[in-house]
C-alpha cells in the first residue's frame, strides 16, 4: 500500500522537522530572538500535529500493550544494532563528538528498554505503573524515576541538568 508507505515517510519528515525547529528555537532564544524562537516553537507544534495525524492514519498507534511491545522492540534494536554500528564508524573516522553522542544515546536506550520491560510486566497484570516522578537529563537523555542523581551516571553532568516530566 503506497499510501501507508507515504504516511510513514511523512511521519518521519514531520517528526524530524519538529525536532529541528525546537533546536532552532533554542538557538534563537540563546541569541536573544525570543519572537523568532516562538515562531519556531509554533511551527514545531504544528509539525507534531501533522506527524501524529499521519501515524494514527497509518494504523501505527495501537493498544498500550502493543505500543509498549513496539517500544521494547525499537529500543532493543537501537542499543543492540544501530548505535553499536554508528559507534564503530565514528571510532574509525576519529569523530569523538559523534562517538560521545552515540554512546550516550546507546546507554539511555538500554535504560528505556528496562523501563518499558517493567511497564509491560505491570501491564500484563492489568495495572498501571505506580505514580512516581520521572526526570530526563537534558544533556544525554538519561531517564530516571524518583529523584535525579547528584551527577548523571551516563554523561556526568550535575543534577540541575535533569528536567522533571509532567
Amino acid at each position: 500500500m503506497k499510501s501507508k508507505e507515504n504516511l510513514m515517510k511523512a511521519f518521519a519528515g514531520e517528526s524530524q522537522a519538529n525536532r529541528r525547529y525546537l533546536a532552532f528555537a533554542k538557538k534563537a532564544e540563546e541569541e536573544g530572538f525570543k519572537n523568532i524562537a516562538k515562531l519556531f516553537r509554533a511551527a514545531a507544534d504544528a509539525e507534531t500535529v501533522h506527524a501524529l495525524n499521519h501515524l494514527r492514519t497509518a494504523g501505527e498507534v495501537r493498544t498500550t500493550k502493543e505500543n509498549i511491545r513496539e517500544a521494547v522492540r525499537g529500543e532493543h534494536y537501537e542499543f543492540n544494532k544501530m548505535y553499536p554500528e554508528f559507534l564503530e564508524k565514528a571510532r574509525i573516522e576519529g569523530n569523538a563528538n559523534a562517538e560521545r553522542s552515540f554512546s550516550w544515546a546507546n546507554e539511555v536506550e538500554k535504560v528505556h528498554h528496562g523501563l518499558y520491560d517493567r511497564a509491560m510486566a505491570i501491564l500484563k497484570e492489568g495495572k498501571d505503573m505506580d505514580e512516581s516522578d520521572i526526570y530526563v537529563c537534558q544533556t544525554c537523555g538519561n531517564t530516571v524515576e524518583g529523584s535525579p542523581p547528584e551527577n548523571c551516571p551516563i554523561c556526568g553532568f550535575p543534577k540541575n541538568q535533569f528536567k522533571k516530566i509532567e
